[in-house]
């Protein structure tokens, strides 16, 4: 969501709150960090081909994911 940070935190908390009421959302985001810590699941694409599927927790922890997409490193 390339929005202002107050729009973009107000936005995930609506998702968040429609989620908790029980409604699947599908959402495509480029701050997967933030996408992940509301998410049950995600799917990370590169070239248009799924490189990874997991749930929310499994995808935050690994480490490949991290250093490749969130620019961490240990």
């Amino acid at each position: 969501m390339g929005l202002a940070p107050a729009l973009v935190q107000a936005n995930f908390e609506l998702i968040q709150q429609i989620h908790s009421e029980g409604v699947a959302i599908f959402m495509v985001e480029q701050n997967a960090n933030m996408a992940l810590s509301i998410a049950d699941r995600g799917w990370v694409l590169q070239t248009g081909k799924v490189v990874l599927d997991d749930n929310a927790e499994a995808l935050l922890a690994n480490p490949d994911l991290r250093a490749s997409y969130l620019g961490e490193t240990d």
